[in-house]
């Protein structure tokens, strides 16, 4: 057995009960099965001959019985065996959407959400099948199949090898066709990606707007047209893979009840005695029977082989290392009582260990209750060294610490409660403002979303809105300006309370009125707090404590807006740019 089939067998280990249960029912239906031929048997070669009521009365009547009491049991069979399947689909769903849920920041820049969504939608989806009734055909069939094939041999062994006699090379044929759609199967799956990813990109609303505004919008067309071409071809391939083999089958299995009674007749015919009437159709019954379960299990194996090929890319995922992950006994800081002192001690970082690390050697200390303001051109580092603090990502080298207690150290609970973050592309949900506000405190009280609302200056526009808090935002927010999501974004963040906070150029993208509004609700935000502003505009940050100036991942300048303009060096032309004064 390959270690992906033990991956696969180890997923119905948590239900092994349920499944006894199943096979239970299963052998009890296929010890049913075969009585119901020698009972045929009499009937033909003993009670109609001789013409005993009595005994032919009593057969039929275990014929019905045995027919109702199958029925039965095959109700619950199918019940039990897709609650089994059904929990086992639930698990594998949830482990891997847990597991993604613990990757770093670092695999979803790198993965398109398409894909992310095909591996969980389509690809667990595509072996729901499998899963559900496959398992539990298998074993009912192969207890049929051996079950059959005793009964058969008891009522007569030449018979039963004459019918048998092919059987190994059917499964030969069939492992052939399996490898063959297993290795379609991968192609369709990589092609069922591909469209996923391409309609979560352009069908989203920065899709829409951007196709239509590039004037593409015909162009994303054609493309999803050729995608869904080709994975229709696809589809076609697999579904004809084998098939002339797989037909050439069904005919040996179709003719072979034929090929049976001419050797019975060749044998009677010969001066053979000991295959009576009843004795042949009673084993032409139990042939039939034997055929239909070996047929399904030849189709069952090659469903099995290409469902291996969806198994292989969910574990995959499943596989995938996180590297950040939680230390046993991580510290919790106490909600009330952090101070909210950050120090950078010697901090490096890189996103590829080949080329140069993106921060390189920083050293900064950030007071309780202070804000730091990292300011320098695009790709310096400064987002980077933010993301840090919330351990988005590890240092490479040195250590972020909070309190004296490095970030690596604390558990993730706590980080979160202890660092906010208010970003330039700020994110809500499809769903109306109190539940986004709620997402950062589930248990927030009205009066709370309330107050956090009026910090962020936003209460009122809420308030004159139909539906007020229970206004829909829309995908991705797209009812409401650049200004009102930040504020609603920032009302999120108030909630929280964090002790520590970190503004990744929240108002960059902002015109200068809104910009104004915006930064207004951050001051109030960021009072009494420890806050790290990562800056575009200079104008946000003339006001901080400590300002450092980024590039190529050093601190090439630090000190106060004063400070540094007096000293002349790149803040001041990055000031003089900005048309900024000394004071003012």
């Amino acid at each position: 057995m390959t270690p992906e089939n033990r991956r696969i067998l180890a997923l119905f280990r948590p239900y092994k009960r349920r499944l006894g249960s199943v096979l239970a029912l299963i052998a009890l239906s296929a010890v049913l099965g075969i009585v119901s031929p020698f009972l045929l048997r009499e009937i033909l070669d003993t009670a109609i001959p001789e013409n005993d009521t009595t005994l032919l009365t009593a057969l039929v009547g275990g014929l019905i019985a045995i027919s109702v009491a199958t029925g039965v049991l095959g109700v619950a069979q199918t019940y039990l065996s897709n609650v089994v399947g059904q929990r086992v689909m639930h698990d594998l769903r949830a482990k891997v959407y847990r597991h993604l849920q613990r990757l770093s920041l670092a695999f979803f820049t790198r993965t398109r959400t398409g894909e992310v969504q095909s591996r969980i939608s389509s690809d667990i989806g595509g072996v729901q099948n499998v899963v559900t009734s496959t398992a539990t055909s298998i074993v009912s069939n192969v207890t049929t199949v051996v079950a059959t094939v005793v009964a058969m041999f008891l009522l007569d062994w030449r018979l039963a090898a004459f019918s048998l006699v092919l059987l190994p090379f059917f499964v030969w044929l069939t492992r052939r066709v399996g490898d063959e759609r297993k290795r379609i199967t991968a192609q369709r799956q990589g092609r069922m990606a591909d469209m996923s990813a391409l309609v979560s990109e352009s069908l989203s609303v920065s899709g829409i707007l951007l196709g239509k505004t590039m004037g593409r919008s015909e162009e994303l067309a054609v493309r999803f047209t050729r995608e869904s071409s080709d994975l229709a071809e696809l589809e076609v391939r697999s579904r004809m893979a084998g098939r002339w083999r797989m037909a050439s089958v069904q005919i040996a299995f179709a003719v072979m009840p034929a090929l049976v009674y001419l050797f019975a007749g060749l044998s009677l015919a010969g001066g053979s005695t000991t295959i009576t009437l009843g004795t042949l159709v009673a084993f032409t019954q139990l042939q039939t029977r034997v055929f239909f379960p070996i047929q399904s299990l030849l189709s069952v194996q090659i469903d099995i082989q290409a469902s291996t090929a969806l198994f292989q890319r969910i574990f995959e995922y499943l596989d995938l290392p996180v590297d950040i992950e939680e230390r046993p006994g991580a510290v919790h800081l106490t909600p009330g009582e952090v101070r909210g002192e950050v120090r950078f001690e010697d901090v490096s970082f890189g996103y590829d260990a080949d080329v140069a690390p993106t921060i390189d050697g920083i050293s900064v200390d950030v007071p309780p209750g202070t804000t730091l303001a990292i300011v320098g051109e695009t790709g310096s580092g400064k987002t980077t060294l933010g993301y840090l603090v919330a351990r988005l990502y590890d240092t490479t080298a040195g250590r972020v610490t909070i309190d004296g207690v490095d970030v690596r150290e604390l558990s993730f609970a706590s980080l979160a409660e202890t660092v906010g973050m208010v970003s330039q592309e700020t994110y809500l949900f499809h769903a109306t403002i109190r539940e986004n506000l709620r997402f950062a405190k589930p248990g927030a009280s009205d009066e709370e979303l309330v107050e956090a609302a009026r910090a962020a200056q936003v209460h009122e526009l809420i308030e004159s809105l139909p539906e007020g808090y229970d206004t829909v935002v829309g995908e991705r927010g797209y009812r409401f300006s650049g200004g009102e999501k930040q504020r609603i974004a920032i009302a999120r963040t108030v909630l929280r309370n964090p002790p520590v906070l970190l503004l990744d150029e929240a108002t960059s993208a902002l015109d200068n009125e809104t910009e104004r509004a915006v930064q207004e609700a951050l001051d109030r935000l960021a009072q009494g707090r420890t806050t790290i502003a990562i800056a575009h505009r200079l104008s946000t940050v003339r006001d901080a404590e400590q300002i450092i100036v980024l590039e190529q991942g050093r601190v090439l300048e630090r000190g106060t807006h004063e400070e540094l303009v007096a000293a002349g060096g790149k803040y001041a032309g990055l000031a003089a740019e900005a048309g900024m004064a000394v004071t003012g």
